[in-house]
């Protein structure tokens, strides 16, 4: 089973994917990761995309393409993988769909966890991050015991940068003009499922499970 997950920053999508990964046993896979690892381990592909980061370049799609390729040929992914923060565009989708074909392979399922932006920036902005630690709370969801203060190490909690609200309305704004297309894309072949992400965890969880079989 071959599943990418779509949806807004902060809507959720890492969260259910962990949770998929775990039920189905299937490798939760992201870019990030793999750019991490290759680089660490001083692989050919790694070399070639700290050259680019390295320039303060984005790496190319065919690049990431190649260490996703890699990455899924390894023995965990023989019944599958769950692709998380790729594609971000359609140029990457149409890479990556060329790429499968020529495996003779295909995307099964590309989950869509859809939140409103306002709920979203809400969300998000009610996070908080232990400044030592770097545990991470939510001021309504998953509080601390005494505000402000984080349970485990007892430093300070903090609102990350990335978690503030014009941050997260340009990383919002970014993420309508080049993700939100893959939808139509993924719907057009026919595999796409939409789930309502603003309701508890465990019911989009179980709307996901209902659709990809117990």
């Amino acid at each position: 089973m071959k599943i990418i997950m779509l949806g807004a920053p902060g809507a959720g999508k890492g969260t259910q994917a962990k949770m998929i990964s775990e039920k189905y046993d299937l490798p939760h896979v992201s870019t990030g990761d793999i750019f991490r690892a290759n680089i660490k381990n001083g692989t050919e592909l790694g070399k070639k995309a700290k050259a680019f980061m390295d320039a303060g370049q984005l790496v190319p799609d065919e690049l990431t393409v190649d260490l996703l390729l890699d990455r899924i040929s390894k023995e965990d992914c023989k019944n599958g993988y769950i692709l998380d923060g790729f594609p971000r565009t359609i140029p990457q989708a149409e890479c990556l769909e060329k790429a499968l074909n020529a495996r003779g392979e295909a995307i099964d399922f590309a989950i869509d966890v859809e939140v409103p932006d306002e709920n979203i920036v809400k969300r998000m902005g009610g996070r908080r991050a232990c400044v030592s630690c770097g545990a991470t709370y939510h001021v309504v969801n998953v509080p601390p015991k005494k505000e402000g203060i984080c349970d485990k190490c007892g430093s300070d909690l903090i609102l990350r940068d990335d978690d503030k609200p014009e941050t997260v309305q340009k990383r919002l704004e970014v993420y309508h003009a080049q993700t939100k297309p893959l939808i139509d894309f993924y719907g057009a072949k026919g595999v796409l499922k939409e789930f309502d992400g603003t309701q508890e965890m465990s019911k989009v969880f179980a709307d996901i499970v209902q659709v990809l079989g117990a």
